[in-house]
Parts: structure tokens; sequence; C-alpha cells
């Protein structure tokens, strides 16, 4: 059983180093595909209507700047929006979850991992002046009391009702929920420094029963509950208790797998994986320098299954989506980074969906990500190899 408690070798607890200058991206087919896939998304029937504008559509530019990087939507839905819609990133920018707090008219319930973006802190401000109701919840454990210090002052100095979680609670769920209609489910956190250079997903989800299920342990996190699973709703996979549901979606491919992860630190969905390839499936892993062991590289490579890293901070994007396409049909977006404590100790949340308007998009995104890495260990001089378990 390979047991670690960070991807990195050194520095555990300070943020990764970004690079100088932003990566400097030429023209990619895929990526020009995922951007293509965007705009051909549908409207689903039967999901409720949020309060405010589509956060999946265009945003103005914000006065608060942001890196200079394309926005892609992918819906160009309705004011209702879609059941679920998929917003990539860099590309997007976090403009659709700008936009899902400057549109809301009631309620804005956030759990964050990492919240350091004085644009989203100011949409949060201007919320709660204009009298929404606004509860921002952040981690304290690991390193999150420093990253989150800042903002939790700001936002309580504003009057903005704001509390750490609970002590001993890792939170790493990465939440924004308004009016009780939709729910951004993300890989990311909200923390600016890192949106130029960094693959992360998020999923805007409507599904009445899935917003409710993520306000209920919202409202139990918030009052200092014990961590346990959230319910069980179709589709959202909850930490702690996620091993189960994604190893099980690993061994249900036939066809193709393809997996982006921060770490590799969990022996069930290592052992799936390693099921997977040697029963013929074409498994392929795209994983931040640094975020196996030799031995875990070695296991997996022995088995068939091909691991690449980006080679390069400068030249490709760092890998910290959490995010699995299985068969060209099923799709895995969330929190959990691939480790023990990811599926069973820390407050998480994904989500598994068959929809096609997240599978194929996501899919791109990941064949994009894996046409820009190198097979094997990889890491440049003096890179740091990730961002601990964010």
């Amino acid at each position: 059983m390979v047991t670690r408690s960070n991807p990195r070798r050194a520095g555990v607890g300070q943020p990764r180093q970004l690079p100088r200058q932003p990566p400097s991206f030429g023209p990619r087919p895929v990526r020009r595909a995922v951007m293509g896939a965007a705009a051909a998304v549908i409207s689903l029937g039967g999901c409720g209507s949020p309060a405010g504008p589509d956060p999946t559509a265009s945003v103005p530019a914000p006065s608060v700047p942001r890196a200079s990087i394309p926005s892609t939507s992918v819906s160009s839905a309705s004011r209702t929006g879609p059941a679920l819609a998929l917003i990539v990133e860099p590309e997007n920018g976090y403009r659709s979850v700008d936009l899902m707090i400057a549109g809301a008219r009631r309620t804005v319930e956030v759990s964050m991992y990492e919240l350091a973006d004085s644009r989203t802190q100011a949409l949060l401000i201007a919320a709660a002046r204009r009298g929404v109701s606004v509860r921002v919840l952040l981690d304290r454990d690991y390193h999150g009391a420093s990253v989150n210090q800042a903002a939790f002052a700001q936002l309580r100095r504003a009057g903005v009702p704001v509390r750490w979680a609970p002590e001993g609670t890792l939170l790493h769920q990465k939440t924004v929920t308004t009016d009780g209609t939709a729910s951004a489910v993300l890989t990311g956190n909200l923390t600016s420094r890192y949106y130029p250079t960094t693959r992360d997903f998020a999923v805007i989800d409507r599904v009445p029963a899935s917003v409710r299920a993520i306000a209920s342990v919202f409202a139990g996190d918030w009052r200092g509950q014990p961590v346990r699973p959230g319910p069980a709703v179709a589709g959202l996979v909850w930490s702690p208790g996620a091993g189960p549901a994604l190893a099980g979606l690993v061994d249900s491919a036939r066809r193709t797998l393809l997996v982006e992860n921060e770490e590799m630190a969990s022996a069930p969905v290592e052992a799936a994986l390693e099921a997977a390839a040697r029963r013929g499936v074409d498994t392929e892993v795209v994983l931040a320098a640094g975020a196996a062991d030799d031995a875990t590289m070695d296991t997996l490579t022995g088995a068939g299954v091909r691991v690449v890293t980006p080679p390069d901070p400068r030249l490709a994007l760092y890998p910290h989506a959490k995010a699995v396409v299985v068969d060209a049909t099923t799709a895995f977006v969330g929190s959990q980074n691939f480790s023990t404590a990811g599926l069973d100790r820390n407050r998480e949340l994904g989500l598994i969906t068959d929809d096609p308007t997240v599978v194929g998009p996501l899919g791109l995104a990941l064949r994009d990500d894996l046409s820009q890495a190198v097979s094997g260990r990889s890491a440049s001089p003096g890179q740091d190899p990730g961002q601990g378990p964010d």
C-alpha cells in the first residue's frame, strides 16, 4: 500500500511557485475543439430556474483586473441554463463563478479550501451589501489559515458572515451555491495567482436534488457538525467515503480511461487503474510532477498504464484538476485528489455524470493535456511539483 502525506519533496505547506511569466501557449487544435464544443452545448429540460443571469454566459470585464486569458463558455443556454454545464479553466477565468455571485438575489454559500481573489471577495461583499444572505466557510487546517487569513479578515470587516471550518477538519471542498438553485462544483480554488497557468474545471449543477444536498451539507458544516458523508444523491460523490465510488468508476471502464489528478496515493484507485490496463483498457493518466512516488509510478507503468507529467510549467498547464473520463461516456469532476486523505478523511465534493455536455468537452481538454505532457517522471529544475493537497 502506498502511503504518503504530501506529493512534494520539500516546502510542505507553502504555495506553489509560478514561473516568472505566464506560459505562452501556441495554437492548439484540441483546445480549439474544446471551444467549438462549448458553443454546441444545449439546454436540458427539467432543471431549476436560478435567480439571476446564466453563470455560463459571458461576463463583462471586472473592475478588479484579472489575468489576460481566453474566456470560454460551455453553454449558450437561456437564462434558465442547462441542468449541468462544464466550465474549462483557465479559458473561462472563473468568470462563471463571478457571475453567479453577482447575479445572486437571495443567498450565496461558499465552501472553499483557498480564497485569495480580490475580485471574488469584492463580489461577495457587494452581494451582502445589496441584501443577499452571504455565508463563507474557509479551511483553517494544513496551510489554510495562512492562505485564507486576508480574505477572512476582509470579509469580516465588511460584515460578511465568515467562519473557519472546525478544527481538525480539512475543508478541501470547493463549491459556490446561489439562491438554492445552482451550485458550482470546482476542482480549483478561488486563488487568482494560479488561474492563468493551471488546468481546472467546474460543473454548474442546477439539478434540484443535488443543490438541496449541497446546501444541506453546507448548513451542517457551518454549524460545526462532525464531518460525515453527505446525502446519497445520484451523481454526487462526497468525502469522506468517496473511495468506493471512484474505484468503481475506474473499474467500469471497458475501452478507454482518461485521468487527470494532482496526487496519486490511494491504494484502491491505483489497483483499479492497474486492473483496467491489464484487461486491455487504454488507460492514460496525467499527474503533477512528483505526485506519485517512484514505486507507484513503476507499478502503474508496469501494468500498462501510460502516466504523463508536464515537462515544464512554462510550456504546459499545471494539472491541478481532479477528473476522469470513462469510455467517452461517463465523467467525474470534483475536489478529490486520489489520496487516502482526499477520499476518506477530508470534506470533499465531486460528481459523476453521463451528461454529454460535460463528458465531451472534458475528454477533449484531457486529451489536450495529454498531448502537452511527456511519459514518465518529469520535473523541471527547481520546479515545485505541487501545492499540497489543494
